[in-house]
Formats: C-alpha cells, sequence, structure tokens
C-alpha cells in the first residue's frame, strides 16, 4: 500500500519564490511521467525525509497535489545542499503499477565469512544492483549472505538466489563479495603507497567552483 504525501502547486517559478518555499520548511519539486505533463510543485521538507526513511528509497508514494487526484509515484532524484545536508529539490516521477522498470536497489552483506576467521578481508565492489520490477514488487534491499565463503571465494551475481518478484539485470559474472588473503591487502596498500604522487609545496588551487544550477 502507497504512502501519502501532500504537496502543494508552484505557480511562481521565480528564484525569489523558490528561496521562500526552502525558508518555509518545503522543497521545490517537479513531478512528471511517460503520459504526464512536468508539473511543479513543493512537498514538506521533514514529511519527504521521513518517508524515505520509513518506507525505502523505491517505496511508492500516493502524491496528493491540492484540488487533484493522488498519483503513485516514485522518488526519481533529489538534491541537496552540500553544506547543509539539506533536500533543495526532488523529482518525482509517476508509475504505473502495472509497468515493470529498472531502478537501483542496495545491496548488503549478512554473516561473517568463514574465511574471516583465517584473517581472511571481505570485500565488497558492488553496493547496488539494477533490478527490474514492477513497482509494488520492488526489494528496499538485497542481503546476501556470506557466512559460507572462503579465502579466495568470490561471490558474483549469477550466484544469487533468483527471485520471483524481480529480476537482476546486472551481467552474470559482475562480482558482488570476495574474500582475499591478508597478505594480498598488504601488497595492495603498499602498492597504493608507492604509486601516491609527492605533495607540491606552495602549489596553488586554480579550481573555480561550479556555479549554482539555477532553477
Amino acid at each position: 500500500m502507497a504512502v501519502t504525501l501532500k504537496a502543494t502547486k508552484r505557480n511562481d517559478l521565480r528564484k525569489s519564490a523558490t528561496k521562500q518555499i526552502r525558508l518555509d520548511g518545503d522543497v521545490p519539486s517537479v513531478v512528471y511521467g511517460k503520459d504526464n505533463e512536468p508539473k511543479a510543485i513543493s512537498v514538506n521538507n521533514i514529511e519527504l525525509v521521513k518517508t524515505v526513511r520509513d518506507e525505502g528509497r523505491n517505496a511508492i508514494i500516493s502524491l496528493d497535489v491540492e484540488n487533484d487526484t493522488p498519483v503513485d509515484v516514485m522518488l526519481h532524484e533529489y538534491q541537496t545542499d552540500p553544506l547543509k545536508d539539506e533536500l533543495i529539490h526532488a523529482d518525482f516521477y509517476v508509475v504505473n503499477l502495472e509497468e515493470k522498470m529498472d531502478v537501483s536497489v542496495p545491496l548488503t552483506l549478512d554473516g561473517e565469512p568463514v574465511g574471516a576467521k583465517d584473517d581472511g578481508v571481505l570485500q565488497q565492489p558492488l553496493y547496488e544492483l539494477q533490478v527490474r520490477a514492477k513497482p509494488a514488487d520492488i526489494p528496499e534491499v538485497i542481503t546476501v549472505d556470506v557466512t559460507q565463503m572462503n579465502i579466495g571465494d568470490t561471490l558474483t551475481v549469477e550466484d544469487l538466489p533468483k527471485a520471483d518478484l524481480y529480476e537482476i539485470t546486472e551481467e552474470p559474472d559482475t562480482a558482488v563479495a570476495t574474500i582475499v588473503p591478508p597478505d594480498t591487502m598488504d601488497d595492495i596498500e603498499e602498492e597504493a603507497d608507492e604509486d601516491a604522487e609527492p605533495e607540491l609545496v606552495g602549489a596553488e588551487d586554480d579550481s573555480e567552483d561550479e556555479e549554482e544550477k539555477s532553477e
């Protein structure tokens, strides 16, 4: 069942109006879809953060825009202020609950590998999996059991259990977890130290800050 999030239409798209929306504790947003014209809206910052935290990044949201029929959406993209760590913009995509879609799902590793008891080191080269499923069948997270992995073992996408409700679309030979010997880690760290470039004393930083995107 979709969680409800109330939204307000935005008619004034000037920067001053957008700034005021943020000062009022709301997030300037846009809702759009395959057969839907983009619509400027705003949603409450706290309610949006709470929804994503409680329901997950790929949750189905019933977006209740004033005077309009609620629509099922997913949070497609969002922007944050790097200094304040606050949401400053969000994009919502209208979904068809009967059509499959491609999304990224967080990947977590569970358990202590057998190889770790022999000082092996667990490495996770992939933290998200590309998944195809109907919106209601998208998992919040995919958890992989690594307790039986020994030193030298590599777990790939092809090794993951098949699911009935979704399909993992990553390449089958993509590694998701591996156990490397402790001496291998020492070699990697030594190579990293040798490859590190010496710091230039007195060098000036000529880089310029990227201009803030205007809406």
